[in-house]
């Protein structure tokens, strides 16, 4: 039996998505160099300032941000902090939300998790504060230990996992999509380790590739730097990459998941075209 074919609404918002993309790749620059868009850059992470499809994470430390003059410089996506633990919404969410769909940039929206609330109080704000774009990128959930803040709490593996996975469910019936996790070194090492979720990664590592400090977890999006530079942002800014090209970035940006994993997903419905 053969599979159903596409409907024709799909393949025209495909072939129109596939029309943005060209015009996006045209309008960018040529990919960096080892010095360009770094103010320190670090030979570990070389190879990424020449993928093709380069992104930027912003809150409310970069200010005003010209996101029409930053898409000129070469973004192609943008993650944007929206809120924090149950109680704070980022001062810049708003504005950098509406000014990125402005520009043509497709932006997400991310949360970072507070160890100290619950996962339902942290869930229910990040809903009440973050609007349910088709329009949009996964949701990103943060994942750090919070030790920049009051919070010292330490739960153990199997705790934060359950925490996560409620937050996780929690985003993807908010917004249709697989949401994307953010992590770091540390926190991968205490709790994600060997610890299969149905997530796309996005892996910090500003001084090596993410295979030499994360061992065998395949990533999707690679933050290289905190000390970037990009047009429209006046101080530094992180920077990101995105694994693939440009066939790849198309298929994310029309399913909302890693092409090379569509197939954990086939009998479930996720990652169909959401588009």
């Amino acid at each position: 039996m053969f599979p159903a074919a596409p409907s024709l609404s799909r393949l025209v918002k495909a072939l129109v998505l596939l029309l943005i993309i060209a015009g996006l790749a045209a309008c960018a620059r040529a990919p960096y160099g080892p010095i360009e868009g770094d103010n320190k850059p670090h030979p570990g992470v070389d190879r990424a300032r020449a993928m093709p499809i380069q992104g930027i994470d912003v809150a409310r430390y970069q200010g005003n941000i010209d996101f029409h003059a930053a898409r000129a410089g070469g973004t192609r996506f943008v993650f944007i902090k929206a809120t924090e633990g149950g109680d704070y919404l980022d001062p810049m969410f708003r504005q950098n939300w509406q000014r990125a769909r402005e520009a043509g940039i497709p932006r997400a929206a991310y949360h970072f998790f507070f160890w100290c609330r619950t996962a339902r109080e942290q869930a229910a704000w990040f809903i009440a504060n973050v609007p349910n774009d088709p329009d949009a990128l996964p949701p990103v959930l943060d994942l750090e230990w919070n030790n920049h803040s009051s919070c010292k709490a330490r739960p153990t593996p199997e705790e934060a996992r359950e925490k996560v996975a409620v937050m996780l469910a929690a985003m993807e019936a908010h917004t249709g999509k697989v949401p994307i996790i953010y992590t770091d070194m540390n926190f991968h090492r205490d709790v994600l380790e060997g610890y299969h979720v149905d997530a796309t990664f996005w892996l910090r590592s500003v001084a090596a590739e993410p295979h030499e400090r994360y061992r065998d977890r395949e990533w999707t999006f690679w933050q290289w730097t905190q000390t970037g530079t990009m047009r429209g942002i006046s101080g530094e800014v992180d920077r990101n990459a995105f694994y693939g090209g440009e066939a790849e970035w198309v298929n994310f940006l029309l399913t909302g998941c890693d092409p090379r994993q569509a197939w954990r997903y086939a009998n479930t419905g996720r990652c169909a075209n959401v588009k």
